[in-house]
């Protein structure tokens, strides 16, 4: 089962994520810890990232697929993977679909997880609100201000993403408002029984 979750910050993608993992048996990829890990192992492309980002410049895509690549085929990874943070953009996308296309791969669907925005400022700030009855401190994030930043920022360069999927014909739309037992019920209500053939990816894209 190889998937992809999208959806806002504070959609509830990384609890859903961690049970398909206990499901599925498979891995959640993160492309942070994907880097991290390639430069520790001072592996070409990590060592490549190193020397981009010791410089202060942003990881290009290229290089990014390039460690999901090497990171995909780890006997963990086998049985299938979720990514997390990866892709962002539609450029992203397109350059995942050639490498996993080069691997004979494909992805089994792409889940979005579709919410209110609003409502997420309101669950954020109740959040606050019960957070601070408990006297407990904030983190950093907890602010319906930097929430807004970051929710403009998803529909800016992640949101078309939705566009790009569901022309393939892999994207799977879930209310992600829902509670979260009824989201991972619907999210494996549509997830297919069977891996999906790159034969049968590539026809969906022509």
């Amino acid at each position: 089962m190889r998937l992809i979750l999208l959806g806002p910050p504070g959609a509830g993608k990384g609890t859903q994520a961690l049970r398909l993992v206990a499901k599925y048996g498979i891995v959640q990829l993160s492309t942070g810890d994907m880097l991290r890990a390639a430069v520790k192992a001072g592996t070409p492309i990590g060592l490549q990232a190193k020397e981009i980002m010791a410089s202060g410049g942003l990881v290009p895509d290229d290089v990014v697929v390039g460690i999901v690549g090497q990171r995909i085929e780890q006997p963990d990874a086998r049985k299938g993977f979720i990514l997390d943070g990866f892709p962002r953009t539609v450029p992203q996308a397109a350059a995942l679909d050639r490498m996993l296309a080069d691997r004979g791969i494909a992805l089994d669907s792409v889940i979005e997880l579709r919410v209110d925005e609003d409502a997420l400022v309101r669950r954020i700030e109740t959040r606050i609100a019960e957070t601070k009855a408990r006297g407990e401190p904030l983190r950093d994030d907890d602010s319906p201000e930097v929430l807004r930043t970051r929710l403009k920022a998803y529909r800016q360069l992640t949101e078309p993403l939705i566009a790009y999927y569901r022309d393939q014909g892999v994207l799977r739309t879930v209310d992600g408002m829902a509670a979260i037992d009824d989201v991972t019920t619907a999210i494996d209500k549509v997830l297919p029984s069977e891996p999906t053939p790159a034969r049968a990816k590539k026809k969906a894209q022509s």
